[in-house]
């Protein structure tokens, strides 16, 4: 593995030590998901030929569900797309009232990234780039100057071209006027309009009157409208040479917790309407991820599975299902457990990332590897509560005692462990399948 930056190593193992997913660097550490990666690709491709794309990743808690969906937002970056990331919580929804439906939207335009952009907070980056763009345009056509007359009117053209491509999409015009006033502000050094027209991208003004006074516009980003927004970002993205938006919404097992029926049942609406929209060409440029647990998705009462247009549009095949294979047009990816194989090549890779951050010499052998995976399998339950978020936690942990006690072992640190291998499942209350924890077994 090729020596890392500090500030990436850094971030890596604070992030991997309190078990949570960085946000970089993760290709390095990245092991038995290419089968995922590459359906995924496969998507991304279709994308950028004006297509769309909808899956879903699921996966149990720690099983590498976040991982593989950050891992999929380096890989869209890297491939020149816009990409958007959220996490639904209880105050951001895909649609309810007070505002947590926008509230969604405008997590998304704070994470709003790209390859020169990977942090978020990228909107006002794409849009200066690509005024900078059409006036070198410009200038190479005209052989004027941005102090000559007459430029301004040229570039003016230029970008209300591209703004009439989404004006004849729904919410298009007030889109395309926006776009048009923040170009106005560039071009009189008025940081106020600009503001403007970055706040009403991003779903921050509160009220159509403000928004009249500020920019002209008699709408706002609202609970209502926010996707139909997304879908217009997309089609102007790929319009100023991005490959098109992906958006990743994780953590979608919240809309699984909301105890309302009707509110629950309005946001499985939202999400079919997002589906469909992709599934039958009504959206171009677009790529959609969500991810979830299998209790999300299966669970016959409060899951997608309770209501029947989800389930047939996400349900395995049975012919699949009996063969052990994957039909990779699915709709939904299943994350499947790391083989032992593939736990080593993590735990190889990770061992080499701490060492080359400590700048340490002390690694460790395949024996040892071998030694620690074998130390988690023998653990109760292990078959089926073992998950890679568990262990690249305790192996991080591992390494930093190790790194800080010079003189202890790996086999004597593992001998200090008491292994339990009485049956997990014996002798355990009984969980309520409604509970938020019925996903949990302990």
């Amino acid at each position: 593995m090729p020596k890392l930056p500090k500030r990436i190593s850094t971030a890596l193992i604070n992030a991997l030590s309190a078990g949570v997913v960085p946000r970089s660097g993760l290709e390095h550490l990245a092991v038995g998901r290419e089968a995922e990666l590459a359906i995924i690709l496969q998507d991304l491709e279709q994308i950028a030929a004006g297509g769309a794309a909808f899956r879903f990743v699921v996966g149990r808690y720690g099983a590498g569900k976040s991982f593989t969906l950050q891992l999929i937002r380096s890989a869209a970056m890297e491939r020149g797309f816009v990409v958007a990331d959220a996490d639904i919580t209880p105050e951001r929804r895909l649609t309810g009232n007070n505002g947590s439906g926008v509230a969604t939207y405008r997590e998304l335009m704070h994470n709003l990234a790209t390859k020169s952009r990977p942090d978020g907070g990228a909107l006002a980056t794409i849009l200066e780039r690509w005024i900078a763009a059409i006036q070198t345009q410009v200038a190479q056509a005209t052989g004027k100057h941005p102090n000559d007359d007459g430029f301004d009117q040229h570039v003016e053209e230029r970008i209300r071209e591209v703004t009439q491509d989404v004006s004849d999409l729904v919410n298009g015009f007030d889109f395309a006027t926006v776009i048009i006033a923040y170009w106005s502000g560039y071009r009189t050094n008025n940081d106020e309009q600009k503001e403007a027209a970055l706040r009403w991208l991003r779903g921050e003004f509160s009220t159509k009157t403000e928004a009249k006074a500020a920019l002209g516009v008699r709408v706002i980003i609202d609970d209502d409208t926010w996707y139909d927004y997304i879908k217009l970002f997309a089609r102007f993205v790929a319009d100023i040479d991005y490959k098109g938006l992906i958006i990743i919404l994780d953590e979608v097992i919240h809309l699984f917790k909301i105890s309302t029926t009707v509110s629950r049942q309005n946001n499985y609406d939202k999400l079919l309407a997002m589906f469909n929209d992709a599934m039958q060409g009504k959206v171009k440029y677009l790529g959609t991820l969500i991810g979830g647990t299998p209790q999300f998705l299966e669970d016959p009462r409060r899951g997608l599975y309770s209501d029947p247009a989800w389930q047939r549009r996400t349900t395995q095949s049975r012919f699949t299902a009996q063969a052990g294979v994957r039909d990779v047009d699915a709709p939904v990816i299943r994350l499947e457990p790391l083989q032992d194989e593939h736990v080593v090549k993590l735990l190889h890779r990770l061992s080499d990332l701490h060492n080359d951050h400590y700048e340490s010499d002390k690694t460790l052998t395949q024996q040892e590897l071998h030694m620690f995976v074998a130390a988690l399998r023998d653990r109760a339950g292990a078959e089926t509560l073992l998950t890679p978020g568990e262990i690249v936690r305790d192996f991080v942990g591992v390494l930093n005692v190790l790194h800080h006690n010079p003189s202890l072992t790996l086999s004597e640190l593992l001998k200090n462990q008491s292994v339990q291998t009485a049956n997990p499942t014996s002798n355990l209350p009984q969980v309520d399948a409604d509970s938020e924890f019925a996903e949990f077994t302990v």
